[in-house]
């Protein structure tokens, strides 16, 4: 009897002990393993750290470094600058916006239009500057079209005047297109005054007018001075004109219509009745600008009168 109870024992203490050092191994080699991946960790990071502090290093010492595709050596702050510039122009590519500076640098290219009669009315629009002295605007803005009301009883513009810097200067028309009532596409004319010294406007005739396109109007609002508005491209219409979702108040006619480059490729011409927000945009088209000398069209210089009409 005691043999075989001090054989269980000798059996069951040796499985115990086993089981015992399996355990202890275990513990250890996790140990093990786990310090060397923290090692491994420790390492691994202060070689980033290192890596760090080497790149920052160079950048505050001004040293120079290949910017890649651009062919020129820069320094640090001067790689960076460019970045975050490139960021911020594929965000407003992305978003459809202009920057503020641009679209203040253009706004200066629009002036308050006035047409006055022999009725004693007076007519408000918007006209831009194309240099020489030249304007854009729209015909019913310059001239008694033949569904005017008031030409029955021999209405006739007396006298056009744009203000420039707080005065009105006269102005004269070189050129309008054929239409016979607003909102056409011959809803368009040319009228010059003396040179003036504001900055001209690129013209774009080739411009896509994509669905969705986003675009800047400019134009002198209720006769209170150019004011900004924004939208989208719509359809074009059967006669020529593109539709937009953008305010179209009294005066804004013979305004700008700017793409995302900030080039003029168009202009306002009207609205849908009883819909300020529901606008017709006339397109540019090179007959338009045929009486133009010395035109700039975006990415060259001046363009002569010959090169427009032919």
């Amino acid at each position: 009897m005691l043999s075989r109870i001090s054989r269980r024992t000798v059996f069951l203490t040796s499985i115990f002990a086993t089981a015992l050092s399996f355990f202890t191994l275990g513990v250890t080699g996790g140990r093990r393993s786990e310090a060397a991946a923290q090692a491994s960790y420790e390492a691994t990071l202060a070689a980033i750290r290192s890596e760090v502090k080497s790149e920052l290093g160079k950048g505050t010492r001004g040293s120079t470094q290949p910017e890649g595709t651009a062919g020129h050596l820069v320094t640090g702050d001067t790689a960076r600058a460019e970045i975050v510039a490139e960021i911020k122009k594929e965000l407003q590519s992305e978003m459809g916006l202009l920057p503020v500076q641009l679209l203040r640098d253009r706004r200066a290219s629009f002036v308050e239009l006035y047409s006055y009669d022999n009725l004693g009315k007076t007519n408000y629009g918007t006209a831009g500057y194309l240099g020489n002295g030249y304007f854009i605007t729209v015909k019913h803005a310059v001239v008694v079209l033949a569904e005017d009301d008031d030409r029955a009883s021999g209405r006739k513009i007396t006298s056009i005047k744009v203000v420039y810097r707080g005065k009105e200067i006269p102005a004269k028309i070189i050129d309008v297109g054929n239409a016979d009532a607003e909102v056409q596409s011959g809803d368009w004319a040319i009228i010059r005054t003396r040179e003036l010294d504001l900055p001209p406007l690129h013209a774009d005739t080739e411009y896509a007018y994509d669905f969705a396109s986003p675009i800047f109007r400019l134009g002198n609002d209720y006769s209170k001075g150019i004011i900004l508005g924004t939208g989208y491209v719509g359809q074009r219409t059967s006669n020529g004109l593109v539709t937009c979702l953008t305010d179209g108040h009294p005066g804004v006619s013979g305004g700008g219509v700017l793409d995302q480059r900030g080039n003029l490729v168009g202009i306002p011409v009207g609205r849908m009745q009883g819909d300020y927000r529901f606008s017709f945009i006339l397109p540019l088209r090179p007959e338009m600008l045929r009486k133009v000398p010395n035109l700039l069209t975006p990415g060259t210089s001046a363009v002569s009168v010959a090169s427009v009409t032919n």
